[in-house]
């Protein structure tokens, strides 16, 4: 972590001086705003904390509710999400905190006797080497409490407005603020003007109404009990992650945070319309885990919540107020996120993960809009890109759903059962940790013309990260954790087998270009009065050992001048991780003859991969959405 960049920081260095104006706090609703969020769950939060990073940015985020949540629908982390959480500084406490899922564990009725259940398998849960982060259950309300403190400690002193209700949302598409918010709060009505209005109000959206979009998909009519609950029982895999087919039922087993508390997902029998499922009670879902679980004794001692739910799946048609028709002439001003545009199961724990992922990927555009680096059209590629994760959740949720839902098949044998059980869960495991998505071709995303230069890092998908070590300190650093949340571009310059500190290497000459050719993405679109770094910023990975290279010999560039007093940054070069024989090259696939330029966006994806002297290739990416400064 780096600090004391513009002088002396006393204290906790994740706290920020206040900007001018926010000394006490953000005040009363203004009457013109250029980002409204609405809504505080945890695509709204997320966006929010993105925002709050930049005190320029005037930003509000309202919540009808009167408080911040105490207990959480949604538990289950992905891996992505703990990479993401990373750039926001965080990720240790929630791994520190919540439930660390290890093992997944199957069991089926034991050919012996049916009426019992039996353990036939156990896999890893999260497949070996796919990601540094492990898959982590933790109750949303301590995921929202971490992004409250992101706001609370930012330069903007950004908190949620509770009891603010959004009435309505008028549309104007003319003028600098064309939104008009009619906000309740305590019996007053207050209309805001907005630039930008982003709704993460759930599936009952004010926002996607006023844009006129609607939910589309259908319901399964099965109802299923989640409870989470403090048990005692003789049930050996109570603390595993465990999935139950059992001749009176199926039960997903989800371990929560503090060694004690469980979350039941309870299969329930089929229901002939929505809502026949109010009269379930508590009673009874107990009954039917005691029932699963034979012959395992099983004891509720206390609940700490519950409910049950009608299994549906939906998504809207987009993600933003442009009709598809209109996407050359209109730029859009509202967005919606969540659950305000996709709904589904929570069996496959998707819902919170790509609700946040909506936002992850909203926020950086907003922001580099705003500031005047990028092209408004920018934010057209927002919904381009989120619906087709939307409607890959809601397929893989609906196939999974059915699967669990359905009663064990009377053709096939307990064992048969068991392999089939396991096996879908195997192959939708890169998918349930967050790790399918990847963004086609578009004005973000390049060709895999150039992929032979890296094989094992995709084009489109989140940049894979690997241990490296920091020549400047020499510490072993993850390189994906170079990241933050500050909306900047990344640019991974693996070098190749010439000898780096030489003025004729390819990554030197690399370096000259783009600290000084007028035609240079850094030179264009930096200005003058900003850091070097402060939109796009170059790193240098080297395929020699630290104690080969020489800091005092590398390329101005990758040391250089930072913040009021022209420090020195000294955590931009980077060699292989030699002390844990792991090297970032081979482990990615990287040409160590030819090396390559990775474009990492602001939200961690490999954007392109070129080589090293492909300039005008470059250029041409950025010139394509950045605004330029010089």
């Amino acid at each position: 972590m780096q600090f004391h960049t513009d002088g002396f920081h006393g204290g906790d260095p994740e706290t920020f001086k206040p900007a001018k104006g926010r000394e006490s706090g953000q005040g009363t609703l203004p009457e013109k705003l250029d980002v409204l969020v609405v809504g505080s769950g945890p695509a709204g939060l997320n966006m929010a904390a993105q925002l709050a990073t930049f005190p320029q940015i005037n930003t509000r985020i309202i919540e009808q509710k009167e408080s911040r949540m105490i207990l959480g629908q949604a538990d289950g982390l992905s891996c992505r999400s703990l990479e993401m959480f990373n750039a926001f500084g965080f990720a240790y406490k929630i791994m520190n905190e919540g439930y660390h899922v290890n093992e997944t564990t199957f069991w089926v009725p034991d050919p012996e006797n049916v009426a019992n259940i039996t353990r036939t398998a156990r896999v890893n849960d999260v497949k070996k080497g796919i990601s540094e982060m492990p898959h982590i259950v933790l109750n949303q309300a301590r995921v929202h409490d971490m992004y409250l403190e992101v706001m609370s400690k930012s330069a903007s002193r950004l908190e949620v407005d509770y009891g603010h209700k959004l009435i309505n949302l008028e549309i104007n598409q003319e003028g600098e603020y064309p939104n008009i918010a009619t906000i309740e709060c305590n019996g007053e009505i207050k209309k805001v003007h907005t630039k930008y209005v982003v709704g993460c109000d759930s599936a009952r959206s004010v926002v996607r109404k006023a844009i006129g979009r609607e939910l589309i998909g259908d319901y399964a009519n099965q109802p299923w009990g989640v409870v989470d609950i403090l048990p005692l029982t003789t049930f050996p895999d109570i603390h595993y992650k465990s999935i139950i087919k059992s001749e009176e039922g199926n039960i997903i087993i989800i371990p929560r945070e503090g060694g004690h508390l469980v979350r039941l997902y309870i299969s329930l029998d089929k229901i002939e319309k929505r809502g026949d499922s109010k009269s379930i009670t508590l009673d009874f879902l107990i009954e039917k885990a005691k029932k699963i679980f034979h012959p395992y004794e099983f004891e509720s001692k206390e609940v700490s919540w519950w409910t049950v739910y009608e299994v549906g799946h939906s998504v809207t048609d987009k993600f933003d107020d442009v009709p598809e028709d209109e996407m050359d002439s209109r730029m859009p001003h509202v967005f919606i996120a969540g659950d305000a545009c996709h709904t589904h199961s929570a069996k496959a724990g998707q819902g919170m993960n790509v609700s946040m992922g909506d936002s992850f990927n909203l926020g950086w555009k907003l922001i580099s809009v705003l500031l005047g680096n990028s092209d408004e059209k920018l934010l057209h590629t927002y919904s381009g890109e989120r619906l087709a994760v939307a409607r890959g959740l809601v397929e893989y949720d609906h196939k999974w759903s059915r699967f669990m839902g359905a009663p064990l098949d009377d053709n096939e044998t307990f064992a048969d059962a068991a392999e089939r059980i396991k096996g879908q869960f195997l192959k939708g495991g890169t998918f349930t940790a967050g790790l399918s998505v990847q963004y086609t071709p578009s004005l973000l995303t390049g060709e895999a013309t150039y992929q032979n230069l890296a094989t094992k890092i995709e084009i489109g998908k989140r940049f894979h990260s690997a241990t490296v070590i920091r020549l400047g300190d020499a510490k072993t650093v993850h390189l994906g954790h170079v990241t933050k949340t500050d909306a900047k571009w990344r640019l991974f310059a693996f070098a190749d087998g010439s000898d780096p500190m030489s003025t004729d290497s390819t990554i030197y000459k690399l370096c000259d270009y783009l600290a000084k050719s007028p035609n240079s993405p850094i030179v264009k679109y930096t200005a003058k009065n900003e850091d070097i770094d402060s939109l796009i910023s170059l790193y240098g990975i080297f395929q020699q050992k630290h104690y080969d290279l020489r800091f005092e010999d590398m390329h101005p560039l990758l040391k250089p001048n930072v913040g009021k007093y022209g420090l020195i940054d000294y955590e931009k070069i980077y060699s292989i991780d030699s002390k844990n024989q792991e090297d970032i090259f081979d482990l990615r696939g990287i040409s160590k003859e030819k090396g390559c330029i990775l474009i990492i966006r602001p939200d961690q994806y490999v954007a392109h991969i070129l080589p090293l002297d492909a300039y005008e290739e470059l250029e041409k990416f950025f010139d394509g959405f950045l605004l330029r400064k010089n």
